[in-house]
Order: C-alpha cells, then structure tokens, then sequence
C-alpha cells in the first residue's frame, strides 16, 4: 500500500527531489492544492489522485516539460529546467513502421548513452519479448506496446530518477510482476521513482510513501 507524506518531511538520505509548494494549472484552472514532497534516494513515490486532477501535469512539470503556476522543483540540490532523468508518459511513443529491437534502440538512444544489442535484447526478455523482438510494432496488441515502451527501464544502467506515468495501465498479471520487480529493483539500488497509477501499486520493499493531490481550496 504506502505511507502517506505530510508536509515537508525531512529524509534522513539525501533528498534527490524536493517539491515546495507545487501548483499546477490547466488555462485558468489550477489542478490541485499546492503540494510539498520530497523523494529521496531509493523512494518510490506514488502520486495519486481524481481523473482530471493533474498528475500527470504534475510529472511533466518534474520533467521540466511543463511551467508551474506557482512553487518550485528542485532536482539535486539546483534548480534546473532539464533534470537528468528517465521519464515514460502514459503514451508509448513508439513507431508502428519499426521492429521491436528497432524502436526500443530508438527509445534508448533518445537517452544518449550507449547500449548494447545484447542489453536491448534481455530488456525484451524482462519483459517476456523475446519472440516479438523482429515483429513490427503495428502488430502488436496495446498491452505488448505498454512492455515494449516499459523495457527501456530494464535497459537503463545509471540509477537517474524514473518519472512514470500510468506504467502499469494495459499490462497482463506477468507484466504488472515484471514491472513491480522492476521498480522495486531500481529503488533498492539507489534510484528514485515517481509515479502516478489508478492501479494498485504492488511493492513493499520499499513501500512506497503516496502523496495525494487535492482539490484548490477555493473550488
């Protein structure tokens, strides 16, 4: 399940994200409550909160994608408009016309470091793809998609921050276990982990700590 933030907490590790103060807004309309968090390293902290309220706002914003109404993100110690950091929106963002090696390649040379062929392929079989690795990514259904997108964090060997949106959505009970391990495995060797999920979130080491986003306090 989780713990629930209060406040500002104060990490006995060094804090890789401190949030203060957060607002976000959608034209003239400001999403939720502003909102203070901090995610230290080998947190893994889940963002939750209505249909509509912002979350995934929330995470573009972590990103430096988007501009907060008000509040400040501070990544590391300094403020900065392109933290360095793995970041998978609720879109797959793969290309129907390549193979599934090809667009996790892609995918990963986004990322600018260098993998190996032999990286790309045990990133597929994390995620149970072994036998779809030469098939065209049009052909397969959305829930091998969501892997194919998701095994780019198998591939990752720097323990940046993950900024995840919706990861578990359109994924099988083995998907949901590879994924869960996944995280957990990233957080339990340094690495933070935001994410936002209407799902359950099936870790307990490390339980995650939940911030709940909430209504304005004028709505």
């Amino acid at each position: 399940m989780g713990e629930e933030q209060q406040g500002h907490p104060v990490s006995r590790r060094a804090a890789t994200l401190v949030v203060r103060e957060l607002a976000c807004s959608r034209g003239d309309r400001t999403l939720f409550a502003p909102t203070s968090f901090v995610a230290a390293a080998g947190d893994i902290v889940w963002v939750r909160g209505a249909n509509g309220q912002g979350k995934t706002t929330l995470l573009r914003t972590l990103a430096g994608l988007s501009t907060p109404s008000s509040g400040a993100v501070v990544w590391q110690g300094a403020a900065s408009d392109a933290p360095r950091v793995v970041y998978l929106a609720h879109a797959n963002a793969i290309k129907d016309e390549l193979t599934v090696h090809e667009s996790l390649r892609f995918l990963l040379d986004l990322g600018g470091a260098p993998v190996a062929d032999s990286d790309v392929d045990a990133a597929l079989a994390r995620f149970g793809l072994s036998s779809r690795r030469d098939a065209f990514v049009r052909t397969l259904s959305q829930g091998q998609r969501r892997r194919v997108a998701l095994a780019r964090l198998a591939a990752q060997r720097e323990p940046l921050p993950w900024l995840l949106d919706e990861p578990f959505d359109a994924l099988d009970a083995d998907g949901v276990d590879a994924l869960a391990a996944l995280i957990a495995e990233h957080a339990r060797r340094g690495g933070s982990v935001v994410l936002t999920s209407h799902l359950p979130v099936p870790i307990t080491d490390p339980v995650p700590v939940i911030v709940q986003l909430h209504e304005p306090a004028f709505a």
